[in-house]
Formats: structure tokens, C-alpha cells, sequence
């Protein structure tokens, strides 16, 4: 189940957030991850419309996706529940809410880049990421006319 979130669920995603970043960002100290913790709990998840996927049978959270506007700011799944349609099924409902997304990745993360692309997302340009020195895509998805 996709639904709100809810400020009782901010230590599920922040966990998710953590173990997922650590893993997806090999080539990022685990520590830069750390030390933006307070700043995923106090300024990003509140800025943004936040979504979680929930298991249907213990109502564990085991993703979550945050939009600020039509940019796609978090996109994560508990590690042990990855490769199983969660990522898939936060994107689809993220595209009923948005015609067009926007969002950043870090080209290193190759998973993550072939996944957007399997969901239509197109690379627009490359840039740096300030705050880390790695190269990063810059994606954009639209729904086409049909």
C-alpha cells in the first residue's frame, strides 16, 4: 500500500534513507551520509510531499518517495525488500500525481540510472553535485501524447 506520510513514520525513512544511500553510494563515505541525517529529518522530508510503501501484511514501511514540485528529491527501498516492484510501484504513483519529473543521480550509481531509464526517464545533461565532487545526471520524465 502507497499513503501519506505521516510524522510517525520520519525514523522509518530516515533508516531506509541511510542503509539504501550507503549501499547505492559505495563511492560516497558512509559518514557524508551520516552527517546529513539532521538534515534529512529537519529540512527535506518536511519541504517535501513525502509518499511510503507499506507491507500489506505488518505494515512495515519499506520505501518511500519525496517530490518537491515535479522534482523527484528521494526515491528509496529498505535493501532487503529491493528488486521486488516496490521502487516500481512508488514511480508509478509518483507519474499519477505528475505528468513530469525531474531528479538528479549519480552517474556512478549505474542501478539506479538503468531503473529510471526502464521507467522513461531520459538524460538531459551532467553536471557536478557540489557537495560531494561526483558527477551526476540529470533526468527528465514526461508523459507522452499518445
Amino acid at each position: 500500500m502507497i499513503r501519506k506520510f505521516q510524522p510517525r513514520d520520519e525514523d522509518a525513512v530516515i533508516r531506509i534513507w541511510l542503509e539504501a544511500s550507503a549501499i547505492a553510494h559505495y563511492f560516497i563515505p558512509r559518514s557524508y551520509w551520516e552527517n546529513n541525517t539532521a538534515s534529512m529529518r529537519e529540512t527535506y522530508i518536511p519541504r517535501s510531499e513525502t509518499f511510503v510503501h507499506t507491507d500489506d501484511t505488518t505494515g512495515e514501511i519499506t520505501g518511500f518517495i519525496s517530490l518537491s514540485g515535479n522534482y523527484l528529491a528521494a526515491l528509496f527501498v529498505a535493501p532487503a525488500r529491493q528488486g521486488k516492484g516496490i521502487g516500481q510501484a512508488l514511480m508509478t504513483y509518483a507519474k499519477t500525481l505528475k505528468p513530469e519529473l525531474e531528479l538528479n543521480v549519480y552517474r556512478e550509481n549505474t542501478r539506479a540510472v538503468t531503473f529510471y531509464k526502464h521507467q522513461g526517464f531520459k538524460i538531459t545533461r551532467e553536471q557536478e553535485d557540489e557537495a560531494t565532487g561526483q558527477k551526476e545526471y540529470v533526468m527528465v520524465y514526461q508523459i507522452q501524447d499518445r
